[in-house]
């Protein structure tokens, strides 16, 4: 249960616009398991199945529940909805930092960071106009859309919303899970199927022979894809939707912030509240002293 429970978090990444469902994987902890466990499925079958099994369906149904709300909140308060994601993946940032610098960092790694950031910034400038908005796939681009949410969802920082609008894919994706449109959906899980299963197996390979230079790359990448959270929706002012935007932004981020180390931050929390009742009770004996 815990684990599905964790897979509908995942899902919410996958939809959400800047959000990474691999990088809440990070944050859970659960990524390396997840890209080991499909990366070597046939080795211990069932052991990865009883592991990935109730992941994944929590995740889809993330995906299919959160579409349907992402589609209402872009529809009807996008810079609002906007600024959200912005926080939220903001407050990802320190996890993902400290799993970077986890095995064997030097400083040269920060030049792999930058370079990383810059190429995807410029991919992704470059490629926004080249690919026009896809409204009645065929069936090879039903594929691609599954493949391509399937590389954006195990690639850590690889944000499926942005790769997808870059693609001209996005509207395609949330329209058709939304509505439930099979004619898309079936290839489109085949794609996705495909995709898993390759991607994952070269992750793992990765991971587990060049770890810091691949989360480095992944950092950048991650970074780079921040700016494309925001569009022209989201300009700022002096007014109240801009001050209520700032807020929600800034609630994003401590949410994720917390998410990102449940278990240190509720312990830091329960910490200053107890330093804060012992306070108030020393302030409340000497009042009472005096009197």
């Amino acid at each position: 249960m815990r684990n599905f429970l964790k897979g509908i978090i995942v899902g919410i990444g996958g939809i959400a616009p800047g959000l990474s469902g691999s990088v809440l994987l990070v944050i859970l902890g659960l990524y390396q398991k997840t890209i080991n466990a499909i990366g070597t499925i046939f080795k211990d079958f069932k052991k990865n199945v009883a592991f990935l099994f109730p992941l994944f369906l929590g995740f889809g149904v993330g995906v299919i529940i959160f579409s349907k709300v992402v589609d209402f909140l872009l529809g009807n308060f996008e810079m609002y909805t906007r600024f959200a994601f912005l926080g939220l993946v903001l407050g990802t940032i320190p996890l993902f930092y400290k799993e970077v610098k986890k095995e064997g960092f030097n400083k040269k790694y920060y030049i792999v960071m930058l370079i990383s950031a810059l190429v995807g910034i410029a991919l992704f400038s470059v490629n926004k106009d080249l690919f026009p908005v896809i409204t009645n796939p065929n069936l090879l681009q039903s594929v691609l859309l599954g493949v391509a949410v399937a590389g954006s969802s195990i690639v850590p920082g690889v944000d499926s919303a942005v790769i997808l609008s870059t693609l001209g894919l996005y509207e395609l994706y949330v329209s058709s899970l939304a509505n439930f449109n099979l004619s898309i959906l079936i290839p489109a899980g085949v794609g996705l199927v495909i995709g898993v299963l390759v991607i994952s197996f070269l992750m793992n390979k990765l991971l587990s022979k060049f770890y810091t230079i691949t989360f480095s790359i992944i950092f950048g990448l991650f970074l780079s894809i921040i700016p494309n959270v925001l569009n022209s929706s989201c300009v700022l002012g002096f007014n109240v939707a801009s001050v209520i935007s700032i807020i929600i932004m800034i609630i994003g981020f401590a949410f994720s912030y917390y998410l990102g180390d449940v278990k240190n931050n509720t312990a830091k929390l329960k910490s200053f509240f107890g330093k804060v009742k012992k306070l108030k009770s020393n302030n409340t004996s000497k009042i009472n002293e005096k009197m």
